[in-house]
């Protein structure tokens, strides 16, 4: 996985999400598990704690893959990831991560929900032995047809904008019974594989 991925929205807007790896070192620093807007809001302060600089809230969401956004992260807001997780420099972190020394060039496979079909399947894996069966209703909103082994039960709605093979599976809302459950995130040790038909 490269150090980051550009997930292409529409033909001229793009924006940035943190690689696996980042995000777990992110994960690691701060103690939280990066799941919900609260946890990104106390991961901005702690930030701001120990480096003395300020990233906005909807800055940090947009590069944990919570939300979509056209705008790529300035120069300024990596170099404070980059010191708040212990570099000199983005561009040194860049060159000490293992992972984008090896594959830095390779982007994953994504599918976009705005490049489905209303009624088209995706069917998600991840580990240890998780399989979800979704149909996509349209505006990013999919029905669980079938769970094994899985928190998602059959019948719940989530809305998912993108699915990142071998990126954990991010739901910005998890509806059951017409209640709102909030978001939900699965595979963070390995990610997902995923197909469509």
């Amino acid at each position: 996985m490269s150090i980051y991925l550009d997930i292409i929205l529409n033909s001229s807007l793009k924006t940035m999400i943190l690689s696996f790896s980042i995000q777990k070192q992110l994960r690691r620093k701060s103690g939280l598990k990066l799941e919900t807007p609260a946890e990104v809001e106390q991961l901005a302060l702690d930030i701001e704690s120990k480096t003395g600089e300020h990233l906005g809230v909807n800055t940090l969401k947009r590069m944990l893959g919570l939300a979509e956004d056209n705008r790529e992260p300035r120069q300024t807001t990596l170099q404070v990831i980059a010191t708040y997780l212990g570099y000199e420099s983005w561009r040194t972190m860049l060159q000490l991560d293992d992972e984008s020394n090896s594959d830095f060039d390779q982007k994953p496979d994504l599918l976009r929900s705005s490049d489905i079909e209303t009624d088209d399947f995706v069917e998600v894996h991840y580990m240890p032995d998780r399989r979800v069966v979704m149909q996509y209703m349209g505006d990013s909103r999919f029905f669980v047809m079938q769970s094994e082994n899985s928190k998602l039960k059959e019948g719940d709605i989530v809305t998912i904008t993108v699915f990142i093979q071998g990126y954990p599976l991010v739901a910005a809302d998890v509806s059951r019974q017409g209640k709102s459950l909030g978001s939900f995130t699965a595979g963070k040790a390995q990610g997902i594989t995923f197909s469509k038909y």
